[in-house]
């Protein structure tokens, strides 16, 4: 009879449960399970919690990225000319990005001027990136068209220049203030080069959430950025945004072929491959050092069930001599350790998932207790810290700590299986 019972019968559920919530005196075990429980919630909660913040660090940065440059820039290969000099810059500039924007997948094509110069204002100076654009290519970049914050009028572009709010910040500028720009490359003479400066009015000042842009970058007209930077007729880059950015590779060939060769390509997971590595890498470290934790809540479970074995030896001997097999006493048990770690898995994900829906007004929370200064975007890079709730990530959470919790029951369950009714009564 026992030999074809069913497996996860209604009565191992119930002795699973009248064992669970038995108090210590009685041979229950209720304060560990407790703890168990507690351990494997909290674990689960920051596994959840650092997936989420990692994701949302990866996505914002990337967001930053993609948002404010180029996904694709087109250069123009070095040669020399009959002089032997080399010549820098792509001159039918407006052909070729008339040519790119026909490729299927291109979204943005625009020439682009840029330069190291060094800024001046209220006695402060700071180095600065100049970007030559035009305006109505300026407002197809995301960020700087729509920014987290902006001050002055857009459209009046053309008769000054835009620069991030953390450049006017360093040198004291508001709208309608000049600002003083210097590039060692200026007018060629018979003596030398002379240093060319040139005094602009600050027309619009914007905050794209990265600190590498708002600190150092200044948008200039593009007729204007060509005069200054000794580009006449000729411009740097044509800079290339796509409507996938995480798919920019399918787009590269299309790109030479249709401008007709003589250019080569840099795209935005190329530029920037060191910090995507390093994200990944992290995230794997990570990944790993809360497992390690979610296994240790997980190993409470264990030692709570090898008490409960132990106190229950007497219970198991009665239920095997009238009957109950090996694998029911197993089941039963196993029950008792993965209701454990299925209910600390529920609880940590419920926590998890409400961390990062509000991780905002708790991180203004700790913040304000710590007095500020918790974020640096200097280091981050980012305004703020993000997260995003990936189901990927919530599954791969799940799958670990039930995973793990299922396995670690296992053992003990085993032993408690295997206990021989003979020797458990012998003494009582």
């Amino acid at each position: 009879m026992a030999g074809r019972t069913p497996p996860f019968a209604p009565f191992e559920w119930l002795i699973a449960w009248r064992y669970l919530r038995a108090r210590r005196r009685e041979g229950g075990v209720s304060v560990m399970s407790i703890i168990s429980l507690i351990g494997v919630a909290l674990a689960v909660f920051a596994l959840i919690a650092t997936l989420a913040v990692r994701s949302g660090f990866r996505t914002e940065f990337v967001n930053t990225i993609v948002g404010a440059n180029a996904h694709v820039s087109l250069y123009d290969v070095p040669r020399y000319d009959q002089y032997g000099a080399l010549p820098r810059g792509i001159e039918n500039y407006d052909a070729i990005a008339e040519m790119a924007a026909q490729v299927p997948g291109v979204v943005r094509a625009a020439p682009l001027v840029s330069g190291q110069v060094m800024a001046t204002a209220n006695g402060r100076n700071t180095g600065v990136e100049i970007y030559g654009e035009r305006l109505e290519d300026l407002r197809t970049i995301p960020l700087v068209n729509d920014p987290e914050t902006e001050q002055g009028d857009l459209s009046r572009f053309d008769e000054g220049v835009a620069l991030g709010l953390g450049v006017a910040q360093a040198l004291g500028l508001s709208v309608g203030d000049t600002i003083r720009l210097i590039s060692p490359d200026g007018v060629k003479g018979p003596f030398g080069t002379t240093p060319r400066i040139g005094d602009y009015e600050v027309v619009y000042i914007f905050q794209v959430g990265r600190y590498d842009i708002d600190r150092t970058r200044i948008y200039m007209p593009l007729a204007e950025a060509q005069s200054f930077f000794n580009r006449e007729g000729r411009v740097d880059a044509i800079e290339i945004m796509v409507d996938d950015a995480e798919e920019v590779d399918r787009v590269v060939e299309p790109l030479l072929v249709a401008t007709g060769g003589g250019l080569y390509t840099v795209t935005w997971r190329e530029q920037w491959q060191g910090f995507l590595r390093a994200l990944e890498m992290e995230d794997n470290i990570m990944f790993i050092i809360l497992s390690i934790l979610v296994l240790i809540a997980s190993m409470n479970i264990v030692s709570g069930l090898i008490m409960l074995v132990k106190n229950k030896g007497r219970d198991v001997g009665i239920l095997r001599t009238m009957g109950l097999s090996e694998g029911s006493v197993l089941r039963v048990f196993f029950i008792c350790g993965a209701s454990i770690g299925l209910a600390g898995t529920a609880i940590g994900v419920v926590l998890g998932c409400l961390f990062a829906i509000y991780i905002d007004p708790i991180f203004n929370a700790v913040n304000w207790i710590m007095g500020g200064g918790v974020w640096d975007p200097s280091v981050r890079y980012i305004s703020q810290l993000p997260a995003e709730l990936r189901l990927e990530d919530v599954l791969k959470a799940v799958a670990l700590s039930l995973g793990l919790s299922f396995g670690v029951t296992w053992f003990p369950a085993r032993r408690a299986a295997r206990l021989n009714p003979v020797e458990a009564l012998r003494y009582e």
